[in-house]
């Protein structure tokens, strides 16, 4: 906002106030809270001055086209936050001791061409998947691991959040666990997570981590040095790649078929390898319990660490039964396990866990400690809390039968829009694999749907050489509502055709 206010005790005219709080949305945050936002964010910044008269509640409440009571309540917390000052007989100012943040013009970094020498890696160089920020903006979000707010349980999360926030329940999470975790959470994981994979894990074989990324990563810098062999999926998770590949020099890209990773003589060379089991990342292989046994037998021989990425768990769509995970087969303590909340409930969580011997563990808190030393307490213990009523069954019930009506849907209509193309997703995932003719571009159609709309994910940037995955994209359910599949999906089929 550009306009200058106007001299300390002088009220502004209506227009200043409507476009002060232009952005008010009705179906945002609590309009009070927005209000007291405006407020306080103008002040420190010197948009509203010392000494400057607010309109009276009642005034506000009309140029807003809001409830009076919600502007005097606004207020009232203002002033008992000596943000505001109430005058008698003269009406609400801008407190005279609140300080404000000098905003200066916006610059360039004059430091920043010295910088680019001094990087000890160069992160930004790696190929990275490209999602818009704002795809929820979008009509058509074929994106997988994106969530539709439209099914998030909102009321049972608010009353999770309203069973933590009592004075207790705030001691209890408030304080400094150094490198430990909410035992709620252990032990709700223990007890009604887990035993749904068939693991049974002691609260010391259990570290929490934010997200299943932050995991990965820990795991990537506790294990991995500059000469150890690596062993990743080719195609695979993306971040993975990048993860092992900065770390060491003898990554080696892992071979995928129709039943997952190959447990083959590149497989059995390696010292650890970072798998996707339950569905392969892209291409939702379900690794059949003949191969799950086999990889379990070379691991065992030939000296190699399995890491499960166990990212689509949990989320079991109506009907689709999902095989027992790589670590509850596990009887020689060689599968270390990766889950996560974010495809379950929603990614901005970042709430997932490591399950490993002990010893495995003991280090990973040390080095998390390091790191940022616990997650923060507060989100464990509301999601703690939301498992324990109930709340997390209940939800992954419902969004399963949500999401197999859509995997149905866009099962029954692929044939149309798309024919001469290939597909595959096996049962309880989220996404569609598909595969175009041998001259097909999915980069060039992803750039055309995005302006039509349609967000989908080109399938280059999971295979180690892109020219290989160039006729491959991934579909994604999770984001869009049923009701806008067959539009979008028809959309996508026109382009094709031209």
């Amino acid at each position: 906002m550009n306009f200058q206010p106007a001299s300390a005790q002088k009220l502004y005219p209506d227009i200043v106030w409507k476009r002060l709080f232009a952005d008010l949305d009705r179906d945002g945050q609590g309009l009070n809270i927005q209000i007291r936002r405006t407020i306080v964010c103008a002040i420190e910044q010197g948009v509203l001055t010392n000494g400057t008269r607010l309109p009276s509640s009642r005034r506000l409440a009309v140029l807003l086209g809001v409830a009076r009571n919600t502007v005097t309540a606004a207020y009232q917390l203002l002033i008992d936050e000596g943000f505001l000052a109430s005058r008698e007989r003269s009406g609400i100012f801008v407190a005279a001791s609140t300080s404000r943040i000098a905003v200066g013009p916006d610059r360039q970094d004059a430091g920043d061409g010295k910088w680019a020498g001094r990087f000890a890696i160069r992160p930004s160089d790696l190929r990275q998947i490209d999602k818009p920020r704002n795809w929820l903006d979008y009509p058509y979000p074929f994106l997988f691991g994106q969530f539709d707010p439209a099914i998030f349980p909102t009321n049972n999360w608010r009353e999770a959040m309203r069973a933590t926030s009592s004075v207790k329940e705030i001691y209890g999470w408030a304080g400094d666990r150094v490198d430990d975790d909410d035992p709620d959470l252990v032990e709700q994981l223990r007890l009604q997570v887990l035993p749904k994979r068939g693991i049974f894990a002691e609260p010391d074989e259990i570290i929490v981590t934010i997200g299943s990324q932050h995991a990965l990563s820990m795991l990537v810098q506790l294990f991995v040095g500059s000469k150890t062999v690596v062993g990743v999926e080719d195609p695979g998770y993306t971040d993975i790649r990048n993860m092992a590949g900065m770390a060491t020099s003898n990554l080696r890209m892992l071979a995928v078929d129709h039943r997952g990773v190959v447990p083959d003589a590149e497989l059995s060379e390696c010292e650890i390898a970072l798998l996707t089991i339950g569905h392969q990342c892209p291409t939702t292989a379900v690794m059949p319990l003949q191969r799950r046994r086999e990889l379990l037998e070379l691991a065992e021989r030939d000296d190699v660490i399995l890491v499960e990425d166990d990212y689509e768990a949990d989320l079991l769509l109506e009907g689709e039964a999902e095989l027992p995970c790589l670590k509850s087969l596990d009887e020689n303590g060689r599968v270390i396990y990766v889950g996560s909340f974010s495809k379950a409930l929603a990614p901005g969580l970042r709430i997932g866990y490591i399950v490993a011997p002990r010893s495995v563990i003991a280090e990973l808190r040390v080095l998390r400690r390091i790191m940022l030393r616990h997650p923060p307490t507060n989100n464990q213990r509301i999601l703690a809390t939301f498992i324990a009523l109930g709340h997390y069954r209940l939800h992954l019930k419902k969004t399963g039968a949500i999401l197999r009506r859509r995997a149905d849907l866009i099962s029954g209509l692929l044939p149309e829009v798309l024919p001469g193309f290939r597909w595959r997703r096996d049962a309880g995932a989220k996404s569609f694999w598909i595969e175009g003719p041998p001259d097909f571009d999915s980069g060039c159609l992803a750039r055309a749907a995005r302006e039509k709309g349609v967000l989908i994910e080109p399938g280059d940037i999971f295979f180690a050489d892109p020219e290989t995955g160039r006729r491959f994209f991934r579909l994604g359910f999770t984001a869009i509502g049923e009701t806008r599949i067959e539009a979008g999906l028809r959309l996508l089929g026109d382009l094709v055709s031209r």
